[in-house]
């Protein structure tokens, strides 16, 4: 599966915008005990989250957005993952969701997100919900989960299959396939209930929410095709929000990675485990795990910046996302996952019990990864799904 060559200043990024990332990193280290007792991002960091704009990395400049490339949205999620997996998380999660813009008339969009500086949009599943479509409308009804970040949101998203006006016969498309479209709702418009207790990844509050009868005007539907109904022309909205979750989150997960290496190397210099005469980074088996485990998530990484830059750079000439290339980009991002939960098993399993307390950043890496594993983004099967694909089998593409 072939590649562009991307130069090194398609590797680079935004300086800039990596660099508000960067800077906000020493904060929300600090307050990562915080985000983990209280499951939620506090206040203070949301006000510096917003003031550096970093909700908006995927917004459309139409709606007051920053409308960046996938690679610089991909460096600064790693970037703030090195010091918490949650905000991460949430970042990621939001910058997907707010590509919706580009799929709303321009007024919805601009009053949803463009007229609040501080707007953000989350959704989740729901497996037994339902819309029915009535007079500029529809009426919503359902429970969806895995809201990660919704907690601060000011819009919801409510994913649903559609019901012609009789309630009980299903809306079809052209392929006799049922439609399904995304409600937009405003946060305090639904019921809440509390979750999320859970291994790791805990201060993403990915709680559940609930509507029922909930009038939304058509205009505040979506779909998630991007191909359908994208009202912006710019490269960004020629990628999927599908292809820009796949690089946010593996940013968190390599993130993650760094985080427990550097974590690592400064307990191997000084922790002499018990019954032994020499610290831990005296030991020939450490010295070359640690180095196997750097190769395993730098090479790892290269490869997937050098696929989505590779891509970008086609998509930016006016390409078309092809096949191929959504397949290439779930590879190198599954990939990249995987590589980050190899290296933080070998940082927690060296680390001996140092690792297992609370207080211990590597603790909380190891739980926080082998979450992001658990996800739909982590799945091993997407490897399953490319090699069918690359061998001319039959391929499941629902998550490509």
């Amino acid at each position: 599966m072939d590649t562009t060559n991307p130069s090194s200043a398609d590797l680079a990024g935004d300086p800039v915008l990596i660099a508000r990332a960067e800077a906000l990193r020493p904060t929300v280290e600090a307050l990562s005990d915080e985000i983990e007792d209280g499951r939620r991002l506090p206040a203070a960091l949301l006000d510096k989250l917003h003031e550096a704009e970093l909700f908006r990395l995927l917004l459309p400049r139409s709606a007051n957005g920053i409308e960046t490339d996938p690679v610089t949205f991909f460096r600064c999620i790693e970037t703030i993952a090195r010091a918490d997996a949650s905000t991460a998380w949430c970042l990621s999660q939001a910058g997907g969701c707010a590509m919706s813009a580009a799929y709303l008339d321009p007024p919805v969009a601009q009053a949803i997100f463009g007229d609040d500086p501080r707007a953000v949009l989350a959704w989740g599943p729901g497996p037994r919900v339902r819309a029915i479509a009535c007079e500029g409308g529809y009426r919503v009804t359902g429970t969806w989960a895995f809201a990660s970040g919704g907690r601060h949101a000011t819009w919801l998203g409510a994913h649903c299959p559609i019901w012609r006006a009789d309630g009980s016969t299903p809306e079809l498309d052209a392929e006799g396939r049922q439609v399904e479209r995304t409600f937009l709702v405003r946060s305090d418009e639904v019921e809440w209930t509390d979750i999320w207790n859970v291994v790791g990844l805990r201060g993403t509050a990915s709680d559940q929410f609930a509507l029922t009868d909930h009038f939304v005007p058509a205009a505040h539907s979506i779909t998630r095709d991007f191909e359908r109904e994208c009202r912006e022309s710019g490269p960004l909205y020629r990628m999927s929000a599908m292809t820009c979750y796949e690089v946010g989150f593996s940013g968190v997960a390599l993130g993650i990675a760094r985080g427990a290496l550097d974590s690592f190397v400064d307990v191997a210099k000084n922790k002499i485990p018990r019954g032994k005469r020499n610290p831990i980074r005296d030991n020939a088996v450490v010295q070359t795990q640690l180095a196997q485990a750097e190769v395993g998530i730098g090479s790892a990484r290269a490869f997937l910046l050098q696929t989505v830059a590779g891509i970008w750079r086609d998509i930016s000439g006016g390409g078309k996302l092809s096949m191929e290339q959504r397949l290439a980009i779930r590879m190198a991002s599954t990939n990249a996952i995987h590589q980050a939960r190899e290296a933080v098993d070998f940082a927690y399993n060296a680390a001996g019990a140092t690792a297992i307390f609370e207080s211990h950043p590597l603790e909380r890496r190891f739980r926080d990864i082998h979450t992001v594993t658990q996800q739909l983004q982590g799945r091993l099967s997407h490897f399953e799904t490319v090699g069918a694909w690359m061998m001319g089998a039959e391929a499941d593409l629902t998550f490509v």
